[in-house]
């Protein structure tokens, strides 16, 4: 299986090739996400793009596959395209073969963004290879800390979800159907998901990344509550 290959035993795409790659790829996303206001735009994009290359450095995974998977990820996320996991793999399969990339390296970055996405508490986990690792903690990171507090209520705004009822307990989704179909409220989501993360990267560098991030949000979290409850 492509996915459990190593670098080593991969053929390898010339330098100057994967730079114009990349190049022409990041153009792509850029101009494809450039409107979206849900928290999945471009900025997004490249904060993770940024992230995974730094945590590839220090994991020694292979920096031109997690860029083009980093910059690729969200390219036809499922939550935009009918609850269809597939979306994303697909069309950046049908763009990498417009610029004439190999079936393999294709096929890597397929299966990163096939698998890379949170989807329940109760979901094992099905990422097998150190590049999907590495792409998978720096989207993980993003949903962390200031900046992944204001994704949540971005995205919580665009799909008018309520942004907090006392009343409505948090779900810890036991299936990728249920957490998909779920209409919770914002709020909820922090512990459906985000408070989550931390304890489920997989790099030695992201986890010491998440520390503050974690806190931040838990901080953020109390303060919620307090202003909520006229205590401050």
């Amino acid at each position: 299986m492509v996915g459990n290959m190593r670098s080593t035993e991969l053929e390898t795409v010339p330098e100057a090739k994967q730079q114009e790659i990349v190049r022409r790829t990041e153009e792509f996303v850029r101009e494809t996400l450039k409107a979206d206001s849900t928290g999945h735009d471009w900025w997004h994009i490249n904060r993770v793009r940024n992230l995974a290359v730094k945590l590839a450095k220090s994991e020694g995974a292979d920096p031109f596959i997690v860029e083009l998977a980093a910059l690729l990820h969200d390219i036809a996320d499922w939550k935009f395209n009918g609850g269809d996991i597939t979306a994303g793999a697909t069309k950046s399969s049908q763009w990498l073969t417009s610029l004439g990339v190999d079936e393999t390296t294709q096929a890597r970055v397929a299966q990163i963004i096939l698998t890379v996405s949170f989807k329940g508490a109760g979901v094992k986990n099905e990422i097998n290879t150190l590049e999907g690792q590495v792409v998978q903690d720096a989207d993980r990171l993003d949903a962390l800390g200031a900046i992944g507090i204001a994704r949540t209520f971005a995205y919580g705004g665009h799909f008018n979800r309520v942004m907090y009822d006392p009343d409505e307990k948090p779900v810890l989704h036991e299936t990728f159907e249920h957490y998909k179909s779920s209409k919770g409220t914002t709020i909820n989501h922090f512990y459906e998901k985000l408070l989550l993360l931390k304890d489920r990267l997989n790099t030695k560098a992201a986890k010491e990344f998440a520390e503050s991030r974690h806190k931040f949000v838990e901080d953020f979290l109390q303060e919620f509550y307090d202003e909520w409850e006229g205590r401050k």
